[in-house]
């Protein structure tokens, strides 16, 4: 097998050169040129409201209101209302517009925009954008608002009775939200974008492969982030397998948060240093074989240093994943050693917090036809039957197809990043996704040239935290590769160390690694260099899914 390596030294950045022969001070490693200038309005924000007759998205504008520049963030027109029949959208067209769209995605069941969630990212050029020029940045809610204020993102509810809405949250909000947020760009500064890029993580992950799969030309580059594309798998059966893992017969949980340290402590004791490096840090859980009745209390003992017999099986059954005790897996994976401290809050319960809402909502409002016999997080049973039943829906919005070809031709580049200590959707998924998505398009090497994958070690999900490295971000890589035809051959990783010292590492494309080259800091990306891997990918888990790849999603208009 073969293995694309990086150039160079890591960190020497074209960009950066071309900046020093201009006399230039160039910005952060990775950034890169965009030739337009700033476009500037060509009519008034508050023009921009009334009705958009665009075909198979008739869109309503019910506020466009002016909002001056703060906090270093531009002056900018914010644009609000909806799709018909009810997509929800927040759109922010910057004073002066560098020629580039941004859509992110929802997380959970959606059903809000969070405030924040729509930020400007600073624009990827070393020599400086055109002064103030900046993307326009788009978000929905996925077609339904929730009636849930405390966690709106388990609220599922809405779809209960109402198929349009599960229809723009399965699959087609983010489509439809694309085509408006165009068409009013275009109204807007007298242009369509040049460029298109779609960012999401969890759900906003499944939306972008979505968009791969299903519209292809919609975004010239796509960021799935730890991408929830078992639908049917992931919010019902893998939440629900690890809510039910730690609850007892009264359904109080059996493992605590008091515990985690302990446990998490023994995980990286054992582990650490399984990449050759103890550095607070698991580079893929996969070799490790930490059992955890290793620090089983002793008979008829409980101690916060120590597992009961009772903590021992949940921690074996979460690390096994679902399954239905008669080796049929239910879910491709389970929890990475390694993430047990992130599991606070999760699968259990902390502060009032845990994953059980979520599942529940699943089967009792989404994971069924209307009208058909629901289920509940207490009453479903892990059977490969029972599995299967969730398929009419599940089909509808997973995102497991294998057949890019559509937005390969188009010229599409897809970025998938995945968190090795990943809390909350196993990145075994994500890796068993990829190796189907390179079998089937000409092998790892021909894939790699349009869609590539980084995973990050110790990251929890979707950049909530994690033992060292805490935060990636893809736009520039991806800008770069879009606009410029530059494949990321590595993207900088940031976080800092037990110590609090800030750290970075550079993340290779999968399945490449960062190995120490035995100089300097290890806090330092500098010193790591591509190693190929330990051993040729194995990354497909045969499971009772195995027939979802090769189901077609829903005809797109």
């Amino acid at each position: 097998m073969q293995y694309i390596f990086p150039r160079g030294r890591i960190l020497a950045a074209a960009g950066a050169l071309a900046c020093a022969v201009l006399g230039l001070a160039p910005a952060a490693s990775g950034a890169v040129t965009h030739a337009s200038s700033a476009v500037l309005p060509v009519r008034p924000c508050a023009s921009l409201t009334g009705t958009y007759r665009i075909p198979g998205a008739v869109t309503q504008v019910k506020t466009a209101t002016p909002v001056a520049g703060s906090n270093g963030q531009p002056a900018y027109c914010d644009v609000r209302g909806f799709v018909a029949p009810a997509v929800g959208f927040e759109l922010k067209l910057p004073a002066a517009f560098n020629g580039r769209y941004l859509q992110y995605g929802c997380a959970g069941l959606c059903g809000v925009i969070f405030p924040g969630t729509l930020t400007f990212p600073a624009p990827p050029d070393p020599c400086g954008p055109p002064p103030g020029a900046e993307f326009a940045v788009a978000a929905t809610d996925d077609g339904h608002i929730s009636s849930n204020p405390f966690l709106p993102i388990f609220d599922g509810s809405w779809a209960a009775h109402n198929q349009a809405a599960r229809d723009d949250f399965f699959y087609r909000g983010p489509h439809v939200v694309s085509v408006a947020a165009k068409r009013i760009i275009a109204a807007y500064y007298g242009s369509a974008p040049e460029y298109s890029y779609f960012r999401g993580c969890s759900t906003g992950g499944r939306e972008g492969l979505l968009e791969a799969q299903r519209y292809p030309r919609d975004f010239n580059g796509i960021i799935a982030g730890s991408p929830g594309i078992f639908m049917q798998a992931l919010l019902g059966v893998y939440f629900g397998w690890n809510a039910r893992a730690n609850m007892d017969a009264r359904g109080a949980p059996i493992l605590t948060a008091g515990k985690l340290p302990a446990l998490h402590n023994a995980v990286m004791a054992a582990c650490d240093s399984l990449d050759g490096l103890s550095d607070g840090q698991i580079d893929d859980p996969r070799a490790c074989r930490f059992d955890p009745g290793s620090i089983q209390c002793p008979s008829g003992t409980d101690r916060p240093t120590c597992l009961t017999p009772a903590q021992v099986a949940v921690v074996r059954k979460v690390y096994a994943g679902p399954n239905d005790g008669h080796g049929h897996r239910l879910y491709p994976g389970g929890e990475p050693r390694g993430t047990e401290l992130a599991w606070a809050g999760y699968l259990v319960p902390s502060g009032g917090f845990s994953i059980a809402p979520l599942p529940d909502n699943y089967f009792r409002y989404v994971g069924y036809p209307i009208g058909s016999p629901a289920s509940s997080l207490a009453t479903f049973q892990f059977t490969v039957r029972e599995f299967r039943r969730l398929t009419a829906v599940g089909a509808e919005g997973n995102a497991l197809s294998v057949n890019l070809s559509a937005f390969r031709a188009a010229g599409g580049k897809l970025i998938i990043y995945h968190g090795w200590a990943d809390q909350g959707i196993s990145p075994f998924g994500t890796l068993d996704y990829y190796q189907r998505l390179w079998q089937h398009n000409g092998g790892l090497r021909a894939t790699q040239r349009w869609a590539r994958l980084f995973m990050i070690p110790g990251l929890y999900h979707c950049d909530t935290g994690g033992d060292t490295l805490t935060a990636l971000n893809p736009i520039p890589a991806l800008v770069d590769w879009v606009e410029h035809g530059h494949a990321p051959d590595h993207i900088i990783a940031t976080g800092h160390d037990s110590a609090g010292k800030a750290r970075t590492r550079p993340v290779f494309p999968y399945p490449l690694r960062a190995a120490y080259d035995g100089t300097g800091s290890i806090n330092d990306a500098r010193n790591f260099k591509p190693a190929p891997p330990l051993a040729p990918p194995h990354d497909i888990i045969h499971w009772a899914g195995d027939y979802l790849y090769a189901l077609p999603g829903p005809v797109a208009p």
